[in-house]
């Protein structure tokens, strides 16, 4: 069975149009990509879980970046059409609530993937411990420079609960090591052109960055083709990445990224529908699935390639 995204609005009521008799086998899966690196792992892990536990998996992502309405409307259409289980990675983590609210209160499984949800409880919370993650990401990217080296930091969207744990994580460690240095702050909506934009922005009014430090992958590579604009070459200026996303890592074996603290992103999506699977069976599922983590450097980059089949 090959997934294949659909994404909000016509397409999805086709689609369920086509499942709505085998409603008792369905899992619903809501993400937040097919295209970008990392999420391609986390939907790679989503498909061999439905594979391996024999469950017709119905995966939509939203129209655009950040979309909350067509994840709505998602979840809406899942939930009338009789699905067992729905997992989803929230784009907004209080904006998605109330749906998760009524699925639950009839008695459908929900499972978040990645992402938490702020204001409704889920069955199943599968994810890295994004704040300990940070901290730990912080901790990294400090030893990389002397205390009052300026340096840039490219925020995930902070709406959700991923984008704040990982922006506060690192703040709090990083301040801590490198009190005197300053951080400068790039917003985005998990969008690469947002954090490649903005970290050109402050490299062109600035020369003292030693150093770009990302809330997701997508940002790294977003940062690495701002240097590239510029004229930088690899290690320049460090690059510090979080998820561990293929494109990162093979940026990294090049030089241009010296440390990245690693979600184990298949993880993320084979245990999610494991445990979607299983609550739609009726099982009881631990409410806390913390998938891991590793920190990849230069020198542990083939240590986790292998782990991830890179290698």
């Amino acid at each position: 069975m090959t997934m294949k995204f659909t994404f909000a609005g016509a397409a999805l009521a086709a689609l369920l149009a086509t499942t709505a008799a085998q409603a008792e086998d369905v899992i619903g899966y809501i993400t937040k990509s097919a295209t970008n690196a990392g999420w391609m792992m986390i939907n790679q892990g989503a498909e061999d879980a439905a594979k391996e536990e024999g469950v017709k998996l119905v995966a939509v992502g939203p129209s655009f970046q950040g979309d909350l309405s067509s994840q709505l409307e998602v979840f809406e259409n899942l939930v009338a059409q009789g699905a067992k289980a729905i997992g989803i990675a929230p784009v907004d983590s209080a904006g998605i609530a109330p749906a998760v609210a009524d699925a639950m209160a009839a008695g459908i499984a929900v499972i978040a993937i990645d992402t938490g949800v702020s204001g409704a409880d889920v069955t199943s919370f599968v994810a890295t411990d994004n704040f300990a993650v940070a901290k730990e990401q912080g901790k990294a990217a400090a030893a990389l420079v002397a205390d009052g080296d300026a340096v840039i930091y490219v925020t995930g969207n902070q709406a959700q609960s991923t984008g704040q744990e990982r922006r506060n994580g690192f703040m709090e460690a990083f301040k801590a090591a490198r009190p005197a240095s300053e951080v400068i702050e790039v917003p985005t909506e998990w969008n690469s052109a947002q954090a490649q934009e903005g970290v050109e922005a402050i490299l062109n009014a600035r020369d003292d960055i030693k150093m770009v430090v990302n809330a997701w992958d997508g940002g790294t590579m977003g940062a690495k083709a701002a240097l590239e604009n510029l004229g930088y070459g690899a290690g320049d200026v460090k690059l510090v990445g979080f998820d561990g996303a293929s494109d990162a890592i093979v940026a990294m074996d090049a030089g241009w990224v010296q440390a990245n603290t690693a979600q184990m992103l298949y993880q993320m999506g084979y245990q999610g529908i494991k445990a979607a699977a299983a609550a739609a069976r009726g099982e009881a599922v631990n409410a806390r699935i913390d998938t891991g983590h590793f920190l990849v450097t230069p020198e542990t980059s083939a240590e986790y390639k292998k782990m991830i089949g890179m290698e």
